[in-house]
């Protein structure tokens, strides 16, 4: 009798650690795995993952890597500390055998943990670069899995390119269904700008700025993010504004017909696996460690997309460039359809059971 299945995956801190796990969970569960998910305290993956039926949700303590000055920074060592002991105790309880790591701050007391109990780890790091929590977890690490080739080779010989892991509900969108959520008659192609489970504020005053010469052309679609509601618009004709979509997200994929978005990897491993043209703006390298840029690039010069930075985004450049895009969609789609895959769900779950049966 095949000794029962019990899998930890971990990750943490933004929506882009979480939606991975969101993709596997109805897979493993197919496969018969008992799943224990550990997360931070106070995260967005609380929320998203304990509303899951049959995941058991564990809570540890987590301290954020800061690459500035700030008093918290001479405390969080110590919570990690604890949250790698919890982490441990907690293996000791439940005696996985393979664990998935998605990457955030708290994947590295998860994965020291796990590597203390002999437990074998699987870790996906998203971005063009290593992020420093995968770098602080790939020497307790089996195998690692990567979004970009250029990740991959960083990380050395336990790396693998494969993409991301995308929910299924992602392809089941309907475009009807979306131009109704939008108030949209599909006369017009439709503008689709994410900034992100917060919003982008510069962006969002960008493309507000431009709305006038966008709407000639374009019925806009504006994720903008909570708070960032702006009611002076809520009458001009062709622009429909939304805080914040979740289940109804595939049918507003679906009715898109060019994209505006930040560059977050798993946003674009999305948007490329619909076949979206693209327009990206990545985070300044002042606002982030410049991984967007690094991803925006990478994109670019595979020819999936088109690119303007912030530092040179007006309410005309933006314009101009989103009009550009649009006039290159069918070049942007046919590289789209000759790049590999960017689903990695059956390559994730096949390396899952490799290593578990070590």
């Amino acid at each position: 009798m095949e000794k029962k299945k019990i899998i930890v995956l971990t990750g943490g801190g933004t929506l882009g650690h979480v939606t991975p796990h969101m993709a596997l969970i109805p897979h493993l569960m197919e496969q018969g795995y008992e799943i224990h998910y550990i997360g931070t305290e106070t995260g967005m993956e609380v929320e998203k993952i304990r509303s899951i039926p049959g995941v058991i949700y564990h809570a540890v303590k987590t301290g954020k890597l800061r690459r500035y000055f700030s008093w918290q920074n001479f405390v969080d060592p110590f919570r990690v500390i604890a949250g790698a002991v919890q982490s441990a105790r907690l293996m000791g309880k439940l005696h996985p055998q393979v664990v998935f790591s998605k990457g955030g701050f708290v994947a590295v007391p998860v994965v020291f943990g796990a590597w203390i109990h002999r437990v074998p780890v699987l870790c996906h790091e998203s971005d063009l670069t290593p992020g420093l929590a995968n770098r602080l977890c790939k020497p307790f690490a089996t195998r690692m899995v990567t979004t970009f080739p250029e990740c991959a080779a960083a990380l050395g010989s336990k790396a693998e390119t494969v993409g991301t892991p995308l929910r299924p509900d992602l392809f089941s969108g309907s475009r009807e269904a979306g131009l109704a959520l939008a108030h949209f008659d599909g006369k017009k192609p439709v503008l689709l700008m994410m900034g992100g489970s917060s919003g982008a504020q510069s962006v969002n005053k960008a493309l507000r700025e431009a709305l006038k010469d966008l709407t000639e052309d374009f019925d806009v679609l504006h994720l903008c993010g909570r708070g960032n509601l702006d009611p002076q618009l809520e009458q001009v004709k062709g622009y429909t504004q939304i805080e914040f979509l979740d289940r109804e997200l595939p049918d507003v994929l679906a009715c898109a017909d060019l994209v505006l978005s930040r560059a977050g990897s798993n946003a674009l491993m999305e948007f490329q696996a619909l076949d979206k043209p693209m327009l990206l703006i990545p985070y300044p390298k002042g606002a982030s460690r410049g991984d967007q840029i690094l991803n925006a690039r990478s994109m670019e010069k595979r020819g999936l997309c088109r690119v303007l930075l912030q530092e040179n985004m007006t309410a005309e450049t933006l314009t101009k460039a989103l009009r550009d895009t649009w006039k290159d969609r069918d070049v942007l789609k046919a590289a789209v359809k000759a790049a590999p895959p960017a689903d990695a769900t059956e390559r994730v779950l096949e390396l899952i059971e490799e290593i578990r049966k070590k």
